[in-house]
């Protein structure tokens, strides 16, 4: 009997998150659906390694960008997840954010949009009235370089124009939103869409601002409450009153930012205004966020990862001669990796 074919997805990542995200778990679930998860050598030639099926990969440099191009141009038709230059839009917290506010998506009953916020380049700008003038305290500062690193998850909450003296640009200054201490992140891993909720920032007393000491520091804003607490208190401590946003709202956002951006893997963060409980705000975008912090993410990895393999096995059988073709179908009507019943539970 003929072995049905197996496929290889190659992944090159940094070693914290290949640490967080290569579990055993997703390893093994991947390898009973047909998938091999195959580590990437990024000091040696793209060219030099594989074949793959995929490439995978959330790794930085020049270098690793030039092997990319040059890989993806002798091989057209291979996926990669994700293209460099559409990975670098999220890297600067202005034009990340930008693409939300181009989103053309009908709102009626639940509204959305992207709090007012300003770059500020240098020192001189913290202390000229007009150019942050039109921004309401508390404000939150953000590094506006986006690129993971801890430099770049270093913030502070704002809370008067003296508090900004001590800030070192270029920064984004956004205004907060009192959003009742919730923030939801919308994970999206191709076409499937999940929520799950977190603490957040407290909510600020506007009329406290004046005797409120200059500004708070903290890294990512979910991580604010959850510090030396395992993950059952933790998320026993979520009986939030707050409830989930409109699946259908965060699918068409999801969608809206997929197809803008050309990303499959990324996550937003948004908040629901505490004074108009319809209307959100979308504050973050991250590209291959922190997956395995995600309920069943070795299921919907797995899934993804199938479909991707078997679109581009199929396209490779339309090019081929129309013998070819009938034998590729039968070929995939063998290896097949599981179709979507999973993520469909999921949803």
């Amino acid at each position: 009997m003929e072995e049905s074919r197996r496929f290889t997805v190659g992944y090159a990542l940094a070693p914290k998150k290949k640490q967080s995200f290569i579990q055993p778990s997703l390893v093994n679930l991947a390898c009973t659906r047909g998938i091999d998860l195959v580590p990437i050598d990024t000091d040696r030639p793209l060219s030099v390694q594989g074949p793959f099926d995929c490439v995978l990969h959330k790794f930085y440099g020049e270098e690793w960008k030039a092997q990319l191009r040059d890989y993806a141009f002798k091989n057209p038709s291979l996926p990669i997840i994700d293209p460099p230059d559409a990975i670098e839009r999220l890297h600067n917290r202005i034009s990340m954010l930008q693409v939300v506010s181009e989103l053309e998506i009908p709102q009626e009953k639940e509204t959305f949009g992207i709090p007012s916020q300003i770059v500020v380049y240098d020192s001189m700008a913290l202390s000229d009235y007009g150019a942050v003038g039109a921004l309401r305290f508390p404000v939150i500062a953000k590094p506006l370089v986006a690129d993971g690193s801890a430099k770049s998850h270093k913030m502070s909450l704002v809370y008067h124009r003296a508090g900004l003296l001590k800030l070192k640009p270029p920064l984004v200054l956004q205004e907060f939103v009192n959003h009742g201490g919730v923030i939801f992140k919308v994970y999206v891993v191709g076409d499937y869409v999940k929520c799950v909720k977190r603490k957040s920032l407290p909510d600020v007393s506007l009329e406290n601002l004046d005797s409120t000491e200059g500004s708070l520091s903290f890294s990512q804003v979910s991580n604010m409450t959850t510090q030396n607490r395992n993950n059952e208190e933790y998320y026993e401590s979520l009986q939030l009153e707050a409830e989930m946003p409109p699946l259908s709202l965060l699918t068409d956002i999801a969608r809206g930012l997929r197809q803008a951006m050309r990303l499959h893997l990324f996550n937003f963060d948004i908040i629901r205004d505490s004074k108009a409980g319809n209307h959100y705000y979308v504050i973050d975008i991250n590209y291959f966020p922190g997956y395995a912090k995600m309920p069943s993410y070795e299921t919907v990895l797995t899934d993804f990862f199938c479909n991707v393999v078997n679109k581009k096995s199929a396209e490779d059988g339309a090019d081929s001669t129309v013998e070819g073709k009938g034998n590729e179908m039968k070929l995939l009507s063998r290896t097949y990796c599981g179709g979507t019943k999973d993520v469909e539970s999921e949803r």
